[in-house]
């Protein structure tokens, strides 16, 4: 494989990561707005599949925000790397493209380091159960998510 060929590949690689792993983002008041309803909708969700005691989500809410807000910080620094890269990959060494691949690797194992350290912490305020039930209903709403997204692209 020669150096193009090997260039267009760690592009397509990192171009993959990207979309894989990051959502558009719409500046604005109304982005916010639909921000702060789908996150709504997921507390109603997660919560009613997992069925929480009142206690119970006083106690799991407060830790949740916590690890998606390190895992939002994480993201956000992963989004811009990327696009610096985006913006210079026709002129990166290899080595740089190496670097770029080892630190999203890394990023990634920071992020799996995250839920690693958050699932403790859920086990110590829930049964384990829940927590299973957690990641179960976690999925599921992304899931319905993208189903409603995808139902009213096809309105349009």
């Amino acid at each position: 494989m020669n150096t193009t060929n090997i260039k267009i590949a760690l592009f397509a690689f990192v171009a993959l990561i990207g979309f894989s792993t990051t959502t558009i983002a719409q500046p604005g008041p109304k982005h916010e707005q639909k921000k702060e309803k789908v996150e709504a909708m997921k507390i109603g969700f997660i919560t009613q599949q997992m069925n929480l005691t009142p206690d119970e989500a006083q106690k799991f809410w407060p830790v949740y925000n916590q690890m998606n807000n390190e895992i939002e910080a994480l993201r956000k620094e992963r989004k811009l790397s990327r696009e610096n890269a985006k913006e210079t990959f026709d002129i990166m060494s290899d080595a740089d493209i190496e670097k770029l691949i080892n630190d999203e690797m890394a990023s990634r194992q920071k992020e799996l380091d995250i839920h690693k350290k958050y699932v403790a912490q859920y086990k110590a305020i829930l049964p384990v159960k829940k927590v299973a039930q957690f990641y179960k209903a976690e999925e599921q709403f992304k899931r319905k998510l993208l189903e409603k997204i995808q139902e009213k692209k096809e309105e349009k």
